[in-house]
């Protein structure tokens, strides 16, 4: 077929555009601009039009006609309003949005090397708060818009290519998605029902392009460090420590009449002590004498002789080594689109033996069958690997280093035994202390634990008459799990047992089907309808096996391999299975008049197993509108270019109640029973030990929004603006039972809560120059909660005279829970400073001494109780800002940084008492102390008193941090073409730079524990 050359320039605002795509229409035939906007493209003689795309900017269709020169200009597309977002069951142009969604693309992270799909989100969606882990693994929790409920779970839900996703989050490659999308308000929410109370979010994976196939390499290295280093004292001065911890003991203890002076270094003596007074009386060697003094033990002393030490520090921290490495193959033809992908993730951790590798494969298929049918699959393999990694739900020792006992051992203890090869199990011969190698227990321990998952939604869509299509997913899911473990005889403290293993492996296996019928047309050019119906199933089923033996004959070498060699006394086995179905119907209408008007209005109806008898559905209906009130005339101006308010209202639900909360459970035990001969037996029992609740069903959350999105100046400035109110109604709360019935309690649902906020998010172009180009990103996110209600009990309110005038309900103590208040208050003793010299007297009065923490006596009765309880602030941040700054230079390199704050929030800091159970034995983080030398009012002296009082320090969190700075250039596709290379980028990056805690000082302000830092280098090659 004969062809022709068409070449060009694409620029926008005067400046080339490099990266814009050339397609001709209908065909895969295409390129891309160079960095000098430049273009030049073979096209078929019976082409018609090219189509110009590029993000940010308005789509362009150009007639070829007898053109072999065509130069375009981009038009921004203000605040992306042709974007296509994901809204469940469906997409939207952004323009169209009546509810409160936010986006963020893979393409504006990708230079940041995110390792999970938490790192993607963190910090560039208002309203959304990641957790940081600091494990190999990564990740975070995930909370939107705030906590609305007490017991249920607040986790949103995950839609994974249209389809509810079930799986770990960890078993998605951050390389395979295009875009993430979030649902935050009852509108947006509502089509997934009982299970949209916390908010959705929804992840679209990658799909193949118009034009020739594209084999992507990405591939990083890098390496996990320290991000904080909460320092211990080292060897020497782990003495001074000792010193003071004896003399503090010494000072405050009235049966001991020991001089001060005498715990002193006897070669470093304070003015005034002479080395007989020092002695008092003692005789032999000085330096034994001082040493057995502060309380050294004989391995301490001999190694103090020899000069060995030990940073046990060191020992427990390591540079981790993280690599990944991916490779993908995508591309589409006229019939097929396709993208296929496969990855290898191995992370080690800042711990020494704390590790993470998985392989995630993935294949995205579509075929267009005929005319009228297109089917296709989306699947999802992953073999995780977290036999390294510990978990808070296992019993079983650490199977990394311990790094908490870097303040139980002296830097004086000794690593090996006297044969110096085998590790010492107490470094100091002194296990009652918590003195045990930070490395013993996961020596003589061998775990494995494995999951092997496959995701796949396979689909059909068929188009009908009048541009209505039906839709079917299919969407399994198998998961195989693994657990094994081996404590060996090995180990001094389990050589009792005789080995100890165990297995465990569970089965899932979960399937749902969707059958959707939607119907989109415009009317008259105006009147613009998109009906969405649902038919939903769903299925969930579990089998899990358990073993557990002792007393392994004649060894227990093999472990876990050989269970069948442990003592039969020893041998357990259960089973646990599990099955939930769910079914749902729903129906969504969208209405647009002129792209001005927009309603949207939809009711979805859930079943479910887990609910009770009595309310086996549930119902969830919401509404919205939006208009865009810069098109009408009175609105038009050259300043606010666009502006469109939405306002939504809704009921969504939270079925997160646990499978079997509505039912009893029986449950077996054993009981003695004694015969009339005298004779005792142990007898086996079946008993019911919950009680039933056929009332029990979802929470419901009721929420209004109101949205205002704006474009300012032709897209020099865009965002939005939330306000939102949600209030949770039926909150799942254990109702209290009398001791009469049996129970303890029994699961109802009675509380509410009250959840509001506001959200504002603010971008700008600051500067765009031929060679720079300058944009911010920011978010500002504030949330408030308060319970309304919680179990109806009505109590008495009395006056100050003890008479009785009026009632209220009841708050909730052992939680502290209370009615008017937030979930996350503080409910304890007030610290109002520390006891100082000349305060003797006041302090005895509470068992203290000078240097002991003050606490306010609310009532001064001279004691401190639950009645001295006040309000001392929240667990939870008040605000949330980031802030986000991108910057192309010389159109080749791309620099980017972002920070983000938590504000107004309050943590345990209780090492500030200085009262560990053994100071006398122990080391210790370097963390001031109170002495009549260094009168902290905020830190307590060494081995402090709390008087009878319980009682936490708690310290402002507020925090400000670089969250990462990532570096990236291309290089020029004049270097390339002659390699046949589409592009290639090579990237550095830093995550967790730094940060900022005015009022905290004990490891890190968001974690309290080891936070990394990573460094990583990578390159991105397309061919």
């Amino acid at each position: 077929m004969a062809q022709k050359t068409v070449t060009g320039k694409v620029t926008a605002d005067g400046s080339p555009l490099p990266g814009v795509t050339v397609v001709v229409k209908g065909t895969t035939v295409g390129t891309v601009t160079s960095p000098d906007g430049d273009y030049s493209l073979s096209v078929p003689a019976n082409a018609t039009t090219l189509l110009f795309s590029f993000i940010g900017m308005k789509p362009q269709e150009i007639e070829i006609g007898t053109q072999t020169s065509i130069n375009v200009v981009l038009m921004p597309d203000v605040i992306g309003l042709e974007e296509v977002v994901a809204i469940g069951y469906g997409t939207m142009k952004k323009s169209d949005l009546t509810g409160a969604v936010s986006t963020v693309k893979a393409s504006q992270v990708e230079n940041e090397k995110p390792q999970a799909l938490q790192d993607m989100l963190r910090g560039n969606i208002a309203g959304l708060q990641v957790g940081f882990s600091t494990s190999a693994k990564g990740g975070g929790d995930l909370e939107i818009r705030g906590d609305n409920t007490l017991k249920a779970s607040s986790y949103p839900l995950i839609v994974l290519d249209g389809v509810i996703y079930q799986g770990g989050l960890e078993d998605i490659n951050p390389n395979d998605i295009e875009t993430i999308d979030v649902l935050k308000d009852a509108s947006s929410a509502a089509v997934y029902g009982a299970r949209s109370a916390n908010g959705v979010i929804l992840v679209t994976t990658k799909k193949g392009k118009q034009g020739k196939p594209l084999i992507n390499v990405n591939a990083s290295v890098g390496v996990a460090t320290m991000g904080t280093m909460q320092e211990v004292y080292g060897p020497y001065e782990f003495l001074d420590w000792r010193t003071e911890v004896m003399q503090s003991l010494n000072y405050y203890n009235p049966a001991t009449n020991t001089k001060l002076y005498v715990f002193e270094n006897p070669n470093n003596l304070p003015d005034g002590v002479t080395k007989e007074m020092w002695l008092d009386g003692s005789a032999g060697d000085e330096t034994d004498i001082w040493l057995a003094r502060l309380g050294l033990l004989p391995v301490e002393v001999a190694n103090y002789k020899a000069g060995q030490s030990v940073d046990w520090t060191d020992m427990v921290f390591q540079n981790g080594l993280r690599q990944d490495y991916n490779i993908s193959m995508s591309g589409r033809t006229e019939a097929v689109t396709y993208y296929m992908s496969l990855g290898y993730n191995n992370n080690e951790g800042v711990v020494v033996g704390d590790q993470f590798s998985t392989i995630r494969g993935r294949v995205n298929l579509e075929a267009k069958v005929t005319d009228w049918l297109t089917v296709g699959m989306n699947t999802q393999f992953s073999d995780r690997d977290e036999s390294k990694m510990n978990r808070p739900d296992n019993p079983d020792p650490t199977i990394q280093a311990d790094w908490g006992r870097i303040i139980n051992n002296s830097p004086w203890g000794s690593i090996y035994n006297d044969d110096g090869v085998t590790w010492r199990i107490s470094p100091v011969d002194d296990l009652g202390r918590g003195a045990k190698h930070p490395l013993y227990d996961m020596t003589f321990q061998e775990r494995i634990r494995k999951y092997n998952t496959l995701n796949a939604n396979l689909y059909a869509t068929v188009k009908l008459p009048f541009n209505i299509s039906y839709q079917i997913n299919f969407a399994p899911r198998y998961q195989w799990y693994d657990f094994m473990n081996h404590q060996s005889t090995q180990h001094e403290e389990w050589v009792k047992f005789g080995g100890q293993a165990k297995r465990l492996q569970q089965k899932i296996y979960s399937w749902q089907v969707d059958n959707l019928i939607k119907w989109n047309q415009t009317f008259n050019g105006i009147h613009k309808l998109d009906v969405t119906l649902l038919a939903n199933a769903e299925k969930f089923q579990s089998w899990e096996d358990y073993m557990s033996a002792q007393n392994f004959s004649p060894t227990d070498a093999l472990g876990f391999h050989r269970m069948q060699a442990g003592a039969g006394t020893s041998y357990q086995m259960t089973s646990n299975d599990e099955y939930e179905t769910a079914n749902a119907l729903m129906g969504r209408v969208f209405y647009s008049l002129k792209d001005k008007y927009m309603l949207t209005v939809t009711m979805r109806r859930d079943g479910f197993s887990a609910f009770g008898q009595n309310y086996p559905y549930g119902y969830f209906p919401s509404a919205a509108l939006g208009w865009v009130f810069t098109d009408e005339g009175f609105a038009k101006n050259d300043i606010l270019t666009y502006g469109k308010l939405r306002v939504s209202y809704g009921s969504n639900g939270n079925r997160a109640i646990g499978r079997y909360e509505a039912l009893s459970d029986m449950a077996t035990g054993k009981y003695p029973y004694q015969t009339l001969t005298g004779s005792v037996y142990e007898g086996t029992q079946l008993y019911v030990n919950r009680m039933a609740n056929d009332q029990l069903k979802w929470e419901e959350t009721e929420s209004l929004n109101f949205g205002l999105d704006y474009g300012i100046l032709d897209g020099l400035f865009d965002g939005s603006i939330e306000f939102y109110t949600a209030r949770t109604k039926d909150v799942l709360v254990d109702r209290r039972l009398p001791d009469i019935l049996g129970f303890n309690s029994v699961a109802s649902n009675l509380g509410e809560v009250k959840n509001f906020g506001v959200e504002i998010v603010f971008n700008a172009r600051a500067m765009k120059r031929d060679n720079f180009i300058w944009n911010i990103n920011t978010n500002f996110t504030l949330n408030r909660n308060e319970i309304v209600h919680l179990y109806g009990d009505m109590v008495d309110v009395v006056d100050e005279n003890g008479n009785v005038t009026g009632q209220k309900e009841a708050d909730d103590y052992t939680n502290n829970w209370f009615i008017g208040k937030p979930i996350d208050i503080i409910w304890q003793p007030k610290i109002i400073g520390v006891w100082q010299i000349g305060e003797e007297e006041q302090a005895k009065r509470y068992g203290q001494f000078p240097g002991d923490f003050k606490i306010e006596d609310v009532n001064d009765d001279g004691k401190i109780n639950d009645i001295d309880k006040q309000y001392l602030g929240y667990r939870t941040p008040r605000f949330r800002w980031n802030m986000r700054h991108d910057f192309n230079i010389y159109k080749n390199f791309d620099l980017a940084f972002m920070i983000y704050s938590y504000w107004g929030h309050s943590g345990t800091m209780n090492s500030a008492k200085n009262r560990d159970s053994f100071p006398e034995r122990v080391n210790s983080y370097k963390i001031p102390f109170w002495t009549p030398e260094t009168p902290y009012n905020d830190y307590a002296r060494i081995y402090s008193a709390q008087g009878g009082a319980v009682f936490d320090v708690w310290r402002d969190r507020s925090f400000i941090r670089l969250d990462n700075i990532s570096l990236a250039y291309t290089v020029p596709n004049n270097l390339l073409n002659k390699a046949h290379i589409n592009n290639l980028k090579v990237f550095a990056t830093v995550r967790n730079v730094g940060w900022w805690a005015p009022s905290w000082e004990f490891w890190d302000p968001e974690n309290s524990g080891p936070n990394p830092r990573y460094f990583t280098l990578g390159v991105n090659l397309t061919l």
